[in-house]
């Protein structure tokens, strides 16, 4: 009979009312040899756990298992480690993610970005011998289910719910954490209205010892979001870099419904990462495609960085002044950058403010002849 893959994390401290002391000598003797083994005995829900929790959730399977005497697992949700849980005592619903020893990297990370209103933050962790239980509060949907619902988000949708996403990865970055694995799966809604992002887990997570010091070695992310340096051979990539890649592929994403780079084999989908070959639609504002240009850049040392992003004069964009369009006014806006299709094209140039203007910045901000900043205008096709 199929089981769930994992055990307890304790000793039972009660044994079953029916049992006679005979049996009860058996099982501590039995508890005590389990304990001093690699992997913990199971532990089956008793009558006392069934009663409580029977008025408020569903009754479990007969193999879910309880950990540390409070924590209820049942059914798997996704993957192979997430489970839907319930805490006995509080019956409230939890979700129990499985992660196997050592996690020093993802704990760190956590404990880092405690209370951080962007991070899924663990409601509570416990660790046995081969593997740690982290216990988080159930999300309401993921970012990736919400844009293949919609198909493409408007960018007033996008840019509100990419400031958070900036906004954390900017965080990350600022403790010395490099996220790697990217990507729209890892953000999930805190609210069922869809407004409140939140990374759901860290358990990919780089913790460096020196945060300016970024360089990494270990290569690892989803093939659609990988970046072109995580894909040559015997060489070192910034972290951090690689995280704003991935960033500018979910931004694509969310804005045009599909992936900047998509092919049905992996060697044909790499070969256009590394070419940093994609199109940018014409019918996204041209602030949108230079926002997409400077973090799809191939070169990781012009790719714009989680400090400068949130300056970008498409995230800085103040949507409570557009005025309410038409379907008219839709049609024939659509019609006029058609017509001006080509210069269309030219990423708008734009500079960062300074100490006094980030203060007061309330709009957008376009420089007449900024050279001096790496993501300024001359950004040419999607190859340079």
């Amino acid at each position: 009979r199929r089981h769930h893959p994992y055990a307890v994390l304790h000793q039972q401290q009660q044994q079953h009312h029916q049992q006679g002391s005979s049996s009860r000598g058996s099982a501590s003797s039995a508890s005590s040899n389990s304990a001093s083994s690699a992997t913990p005995s199971m532990m089956m829900m008793g009558q006392r756990q069934r009663d409580a929790i029977s008025a408020n959730v569903a009754l479990p399977p007969a193999n879910a298992s309880v950990v540390a005497d409070r924590y209820l697992l049942m059914e798997q949700i996704e993957g192979n480690n997430v489970y839907r849980c319930c805490d006995i005592q509080s019956h409230e619903e939890l979700v129990c993610k499985i992660t196997k020893n050592p996690c020093f990297n993802l704990l760190t990370a956590h404990f880092r970005l405690e209370n951080h209103p962007h991070v899924n933050s663990l409601r509570k962790v416990v660790q046995g011998h081969n593997q740690t239980y982290l216990f988080y509060s159930p999300s309401k949907g993921d970012l990736h289910s919400y844009v293949r619902t919609r198909k493409r988000l408007r960018e007033p949708e996008a840019r509100r719910l990419c400031r958070q996403m900036c906004a954390v990865i900017k965080s990350c970055h600022e403790q010395g954490i490099v996220l790697r694995d990217l990507k729209l799966r890892k953000f999930v809604f805190a609210d069922s209205e869809g407004t409140h992002l939140k990374l759901e887990s860290l358990e990919d997570a780089v913790v460096l010892d020196d945060p300016a010091q970024d360089l990494l070695q270990d290569k690892r992310g989803c093939p659609a979001y990988v970046s072109p340096e995580l894909l040559r051979t015997n060489t070192s990539y910034s972290g951090k870099s690689a995280d704003m890649w991935s960033l500018g592929v979910i931004l694509y994403t969310m804005l045009v419904g599909r992936y900047p780079f998509n092919d049905s084999e992996h060697a044909s989908l790499f070969a256009k990462i590394s070419r940093g070959q994609y199109t940018v639609p014409e019918c996204l504002s041209s602030k949108a495609r230079c926002m997409i240009r400077s973090l799809l850049r191939r070169d990781p040392e012009e790719r714009i960085t989680s400090d400068d992003v949130l300056y970008h004069p498409w995230l800085l964009h103040d949507d409570s002044r557009d005025p309410i369009h038409t379907s008219s006014s839709r049609a024939a806006a659509a019609a006029a950058a058609a017509a001006s299709a080509g210069d269309d094209q030219t990423v708008p140039e734009w500079y960062l403010p300074s100490e006094d203007q980030q203060q007061h910045q309330q709009h957008d901000h376009h420089s007449a002849g900024s050279s001096s900043s790496r993501y300024a205008g001359g950004v040419g096709g999607a190859a340079d």
